[in-house]
């Protein structure tokens, strides 16, 4: 696994983390919410992007 992939997957852990800490909260702040989950959304799209440039194309045969 390569280092960027890696430190992707460890930033999409944490915001993960801060936003179900967020959502526990009593006075939860439905803005900073919503910015975590597009946050997390929008690494989830990265790491994708990467993932699949990196896999060798498939034969048709």
């Amino acid at each position: 696994m390569s280092t960027r992939i890696f430190r992707l997957i460890e930033r999409h852990a944490r915001i993960d983390d801060a936003l179900r800490l967020e959502q526990q909260r009593a006075g939860a702040d439905w803005q900073r919410i919503n910015e975590l989950k597009r946050l997390k959304l929008r690494i989830k799209d990265m790491i994708h992007r990467f993932i699949t440039r990196q896999r060798p194309a498939r034969s048709g045969s």
